[in-house]
């Protein structure tokens, strides 16, 4: 009887401290401080109002009020970083080659009309510029807006020149960098701890795992950004009805399990910044802001920014 009344107190005493620490981890965290706080943030500069990763979608995007760029690097064979998504060029120029074969002058301009990745069934028309830019040009463009980098493939070279020029103009609180992969942003971290840095997948199953275990208010982290998808968003992506039951619920499942209020209301407290990918309707605007996420990352800035306006959602800092 006193073992179980020992196991049971022991038990009790965990709950009620875990719960006690994720509404209040100051009293064990100092909470980070950042540069900035993004609300709203332009993927890709805002891939469905100008073709993505180009300085006509920067710009636009800037001028608009966007509290951030996100935006993807690869290295070219002469070594030069350039802002583009994918490592083979058909997608965006029609072009089958793989951007580490080609020089920087070599490269081809963009099409003029590219799918928006994560809207169904749209395309966004280009204007004059078709150019892919270096991510120096946009440093240099952009010297105060706050910039979210994908290190798009597992390369020291191109880590090394992005922590250089992130040094160069003097951005090293003004950047966040990293990839879904958890060997890039040990690689980032290593090669320049004062960059902030997202959660990888891996980093974000664990921080899942000791969420619902409890254990999350009395572990360190050293992420200052969680950036997710929002699973929901699959369904309008896909035809639901071309869909399995396994995918429908693997779907509502990790849904479930990430889009918890809880979650980053606790990581808010100890200033990680939670941004949700990729939003594009009112809807998904609406349910991002309720369930506490910092900001919102789309491909229709002047969308978000409406709805921003209309909501009188708080400007960022």
């Amino acid at each position: 009887m006193s073992a179980a009344v020992y196991v049971l107190s022991t038990v009790t005493g965990y709950v009620l401290t875990s719960a006690l620490l994720l509404k209040c981890p100051s009293l064990l965290h100092r909470k980070k401080r950042v540069a900035f706080r993004s609300r709203h943030i332009s993927h890709r500069g805002g891939a469905g109002e100008n073709l993505e990763n180009t300085m006509a979608a920067f710009k636009h995007a800037v001028l608009l009020g966007t509290d951030m760029l996100e935006l993807d690097c690869h290295l070219t064979k002469d070594e030069e970083v350039v802002v583009l998504h994918d490592s083979n060029l058909k997608r965006s120029t029609g072009v089958s080659a793989y951007i580490s074969d080609l020089t920087y002058a070599e490269l081809p301009p963009y099409l003029c009309r590219l799918g928006v990745t994560f809207q169904k069934e749209c395309y966004c028309e280009g204007g004059e510029d078709k150019q892919i830019p270096l991510l120096r040009d946009v440093f240099e463009a952009f010297p105060k807006t706050p910039i979210n980098i994908d290190i798009k493939v597992d390369n020291d070279i191109l880590i090394k020149k992005v922590s250089d020029l992130v040094i160069k103009y003097d951005r090293e609180d003004l950047t966040v960098w990293g990839n879904s992969s958890n060997k890039i942003v040990q690689k980032c971290y290593k090669e320049n701890p004062r960059i902030p840095v997202l959660f990888s997948m891996p980093r974000v199953l664990l921080l899942l795992g000791l969420f619902y275990t409890g254990l999350l208010p009395f572990v360190p982290l050293k992420e200052q950004f969680l950036e997710i998808p929002m699973p929901s968003i699959i369904t309008k992506l896909r035809d639901p009805d071309r869909m399995t039951r396994s995918q429908r619920f693997i779907t509502w499942l990790a849904d479930i399990l990430l889009m918890r209020k809880s979650l980053f209301d606790h990581l808010t407290a100890r200033g990680v910044q939670v941004y949700l990918w990729v939003l594009n309707d009112e809807e998904d605007f609406r349910r991002a802001f309720d369930l506490g996420a910092t900001g919102i990352m789309t491909d229709f800035p002047t969308k978000l920014k409406e709805f921003m306006e209309k909501q009188n959602t708080p400007k960022s800092n």
